[in-house]
């Protein structure tokens, strides 16, 4: 049985937020592509937070940035109707954590998607097994 992690990333579209400062999710894109998933991949800056090029029809809504918060990106995403959010490992923020405990928001923190998504014998992979024998997975 998949836990919430696992079942986000079954999803078949997909938008990737970034800024380039996570390298995690060029890795992310790529493996989605690689499994045959429809991918948009939105990038973003301080200067520029525009996330209006995401699809109407993407399910999912991975997030990966630093040089802004991305509680404001989830802000006009949510208002366009998108309600599931993965906020990457050490870019959430108060605000963020604030937004996810709304109702009808499905939104993961504190992990990266490629721990989920890695080969076995990979970094990532490593970092799942790790994370299973401590009970963070």
């Amino acid at each position: 049985m998949a836990n919430e992690k696992e079942a986000f990333l079954e999803g078949n579209t997909f938008a990737v937020v970034t800024d380039g400062s996570k390298p995690a999710m060029k890795w992310v894109v790529d493996e989605f592509m690689k499994r045959g998933k429809k991918v948009s991949v939105i990038k973003v800056s301080a200067g520029d937070a525009d996330v209006s090029g995401i699809p109407d029809y993407v399910e999912k809504i991975i997030i990966g940035v630093t040089a802004i918060d991305p509680a404001d990106l989830i802000i006009p995403l949510r208002e366009r109707g998108f309600k599931n959010f993965w906020i990457h490992w050490r870019t959430d923020t108060p605000a963020v954590r604030e937004m996810c405990d709304e109702e009808g928001i499905t939104c993961i923190t504190g992990k990266c998607p490629m721990m989920y998504l890695g080969k076995d014998l990979s970094i990532h992979g490593l970092h799942r097994a790790i994370a299973k024998l401590t009970g963070n997975y």
